[in-house]
């Protein structure tokens, strides 16, 4: 990558910090801390493919195929890809996390946090009609890690994409069964009546 590019890249990710300074407080605060917990090791995903998977038998093939999935994201994340960008996580000199958080070891490229995020967004989206909350709570974990100075914004944009890349991918490659059907019976048809 070009020093200009990276120049770019580093102006992007300061300018961004500089409005998360703006934005923090006791409520952004909880807001955020918690959605960078549960985040951590996918529970939140984990959890919501769980529910999903309590609805109907599709379902919970969704919900197998969400944990099957982020297995493989965090393997290929966190075993592998970052193992390419070796890069810092932001400074936080003279910055005091107000609640306690887990610091990874790895590199901060891409964000682990958003890419398994739009993963399972875009795993457990599929033929739900509650996708647009999948999303959202995808947006607010991806945002956390910025917020709570784990993450450079440009890490949380390319986990992001990455994610969703991934997902798309593991829909295709493993899609589920089509949704049942119901075919309208007219009251005649119906045993007892007409």
């Amino acid at each position: 990558m070009s020093k200009d590019v990276r120049v770019r890249i580093a102006r992007f990710d300061d300018r961004v910090d500089s409005a998360f300074n703006n934005l923090r407080g006791p409520v952004a605060d909880r807001i955020f801390y918690g959605a960078s917990e549960l985040g951590d090791f996918s529970l939140v995903w984990f959890i919501l493919g769980a529910l999903r998977g309590l609805r109907s038998e599709r379902d919970w093939h969704a919900a197998v195929r969400v944990g099957v999935g982020l297995a493989v994201e965090s393997a290929l994340v966190n075993g592998v890809i970052k193992s390419f960008f070796r890069r810092r996580r932001p400074r936080t000199e003279g910055f005091v996390h107000v609640l306690p958080l887990r610091k990874p070891r790895t590199s901060s490229f891409p964000s682990g946090h958003a890419t398994s995020a739009f993963s399972a967004a875009a795993l457990l989206s599929e033929d739900d009609a509650l996708w647009p909350l999948y999303y959202a709570i995808a947006g607010v974990v991806a945002t956390s890690r910025v917020y709570v100075k784990m993450h450079h914004a440009s890490d949380v944009l390319a986990g992001a994409a990455l994610g969703a890349v991934m997902g798309r991918a593991a829909r295709r490659a493993f899609p589920l069964a089509p949704a049942p059907t119901v075919t309208p019976v007219s009251e005649s048809e119906v045993p007892g009546r007409g």
